[in-house]
């Protein structure tokens, strides 16, 4: 019973923790590190304690590739557009993407970056924005790769 409670708390938390981060960075064009540590922590605690559909090697691997993957996105963007007044992924950005590496594993995350350039992609061309709000996107994407990952397991 009180591992269904801790279980259920930790989830609610980092759910908590994903909609503020997709609300905040929608309006503000920031992904805050008070809800993006927690996140990454309770993906963690997540997959260390409980039956998860990622294992921990997993989560590893898939979190390092996420920053690889963010950090090598961000200096191509940040090298061949100079004429931007906001750089096109920041620092947040990439956190974000290695906390999802850790919540979903190497399958889930290229999945999810996948899902993830589709929507955005189609959102940026129907409101015609040049800034597209990373967290709510990826955070959605990656909610809707868990549930095919947890369909397939």
């Amino acid at each position: 019973m009180i591992y269904y409670i801790f279980f259920s708390l930790i989830l609610i938390g980092g759910l908590f923790c994903a909609y503020r981060m997709s609300v905040i960075d929608f309006k503000r064009r920031i992904i805050p590190d008070v809800y993006l540590f927690p996140f990454l922590f309770a993906g963690l605690l997540l997959i260390n304690f409980f039956k998860w559909p990622v294992t921990m090697a997993d989560a590893v691997i898939g979190g390092s590739m996420g920053y690889c993957l963010g950090f090598v996105l961000g200096f191509i963007f940040e090298h061949t557009k100079k004429d931007l007044k906001y750089p096109p992924i920041g620092m947040g950005d990439i956190k974000l993407i290695g906390a999802g590496g850790i919540w979903l594993g190497t399958m889930g995350l290229s999945l999810s970056m996948i899902i993830t350039s589709i929507i955005s992609f189609i959102w940026s061309k129907r409101t015609k924005n040049k800034y597209i709000p990373f967290a709510p996107f990826f955070l959605g994407s990656s909610f809707l790769t868990f549930i095919i990952i947890k369909l397939l397991i």
